[in-house]
């Protein structure tokens, strides 16, 4: 079952106690009570009615056993490893802090052109003339 019965007798003192709220000033203190108590055992039947729909409702399905039998312990463990690649990065990153070029791994089906961590390096206009300058912004501008 889901929950326990404390739950039941919970919505079943919210019950009793809204009852008795709404009938505190038209009714005599023996009917107040009297309907208070139905409401408590109302509510109690309802909480368990709801209970047991939603133990029904949440169970998991039910496994025939012939099909799970020569299946038994797949699907129980996960063993994700990714392999120790550290020691390429390290040397990868001491070769770009020395200057030289990584030492590339030829595959097939790899471009050629692409070198990780190899950023392209950004050029100075220090040294560029006026005009070139003004023909790369109207290019860049569309004008």
């Amino acid at each position: 079952m889901v929950g326990n019965w404390r739950w039941n007798v919970g919505l079943g003192i919210v019950g009793a106690v809204l009852t008795l709220l709404f009938s505190i000033g038209k009714n005599p203190l023996s009917v107040m009570l009297m309907r208070s108590m139905y409401a408590f055992i109302a509510f109690v039947a309802i909480a368990f009615v709801l209970r047991v729909a939603l133990a029904f409702i949440l169970q998991p399905p039910v496994m025939h056993q012939a099909e799970t039998a020569g299946e038994e312990g797949k699907g129980t463990q996960l063993d994700l490893q990714t392999p120790d690649e550290s020691e390429d990065l390290n040397q990868m990153l001491k070769s770009q802090m020395d200057g030289h070029k990584a030492q590339e791994v030829e595959q097939p089906d790899q471009n050629r052109q692409f070198k990780p961590l190899t950023p392209p390096k950004l050029v100075s206009t220090q040294n560029k003339e006026p005009e070139e300058l003004a023909k790369a912004v109207r290019h860049l501008t569309g004008g």
